[in-house]
């Protein structure tokens, strides 16, 4: 990718990890800041505009390095933790929350991997109980790896943390590097999927799923655990022969024992995320739609919802045992 633009804040411009990965990056100009919110966070940025040509900013981050979870957020570990080494995705799913949480499309890397690691580090240390960090979720945890080294850089770290398990969530074919890495038990590599109609109507710029496939039997072949992600389920027009179909080739096509789990969740997002988006997308029949299946209050739309999820689950149970299965 090209930008015309690379944002850096003062602080960080003598750091290692900011000068490779500038020399990652084809760039017009660099433009100095004392602080990454100058640029990110003011009001009034059309983010819809400024996705045709988003901007790179490097910044560090100062602190909330590694968050908890939710209580129920789990796939099977009783600790479960989450961090952000990047905001935004040069994808552009028409449903993600990202576009309701942030005021700017344009992408953060926060360049201080060594905090993340260190605070990783320190949790999993303070005892022999197993933790879970999920990473993957204010960015895609691989399609920015060629800039980035993400996942060449905590991968070094996670190799000696025997209690510690990674979580890559991704959207991305970009496997290269885990072809020529040792594979890691405490990895697993979590692919969000839905059906290859849907892919085309909500997952803009995205691989199709015939590459997400095609990229997690390699990785299976590999040897590295795959985590499948149907995450968000969304309801349109014959839902169930979609879903159906699109399970069965699944689970036709990977081997069962090299998945590490399964999620499933429906279409959700806080409110005022919503109403911003709405504003955004002012006439889309997807966002008035599920505008009134997420807030309006009525049993017979939840009932809706409710079934369509038990519907996938019960598809997902033909194939694979119940307990690789977390809602």
């Amino acid at each position: 990718m090209n930008f015309d633009n690379i944002y850096l804040e003062e602080e960080i411009t003598e750091l290692t990890e900011t000068k490779r990965i500038l020399n990652n990056i084809n760039y017009q100009n660099i433009v100095t800041c004392k602080n990454y919110k100058e640029i990110f966070n003011p009001k009034n940025q059309n983010f819809r505009i400024q996705k045709l040509n988003p901007s790179i900013i490097l910044a560090k981050k100062k602190n909330n390095f590694v968050l908890e979870t939710p209580k129920n957020f789990t796939i099977g570990y009783k600790k479960n933790f989450y961090f952000s080494h990047m905001f935004n995705c040069i994808f552009d799913c028409k449903y993600c929350f990202l576009q309701g949480m942030f005021n700017s499309p344009n992408f953060v890397i926060f360049v201080n991997y060594n905090d993340f690691i260190q605070e990783i580090k320190m949790i999993a240390n303070s005892t022999n109980e197993k933790f879970c960090f999920f990473s993957g979720y204010d960015c895609d945890s691989l399609a920015f790896e060629r800039i980035t080294g993400f996942i060449k850089y905590f991968l070094e770290h996670f190799k000696n943390l025997n209690n510690a398990y990674l979580e890559v969530r991704t959207k991305s074919v970009n496997i290269d590097f885990f072809k020529k890495k040792k594979v890691l038990e405490n990895v697993i590599i979590a692919f969000s999927l839905n059906p290859q109609v849907i892919i085309d109507q909500f997952e803009i710029k995205t691989p199709n799923l015939e590459k997400r496939l095609k990229a997690m039997i390699s990785l299976q072949n590999n040897g590295w655990k795959i985590g499948l992600r149907f995450d968000p389920i969304i309801w349109i027009k014959n839902y169930k022969k979609h879903y159906r179909d699109f399970f069965k080739k699944i689970f036709e096509s990977l081997d069962k024992e090299r998945i590490h789990s399964i999620t499933l969740g429906g279409f959700r997002m806080p409110k005022s995320y919503f109403k911003k988006m709405l504003k955004i997308y002012p006439n889309d029949p997807f966002f008035l739609k599920n505008y009134l299946y997420e807030f309006e209050q009525s049993q017979k739309k939840e009932k809706y919802k409710k079934n369509a999820i038990n519907f996938c689950l019960d598809e997902i149970k033909q194939y694979i045992e119940k307990e690789k299965i977390f809602l």
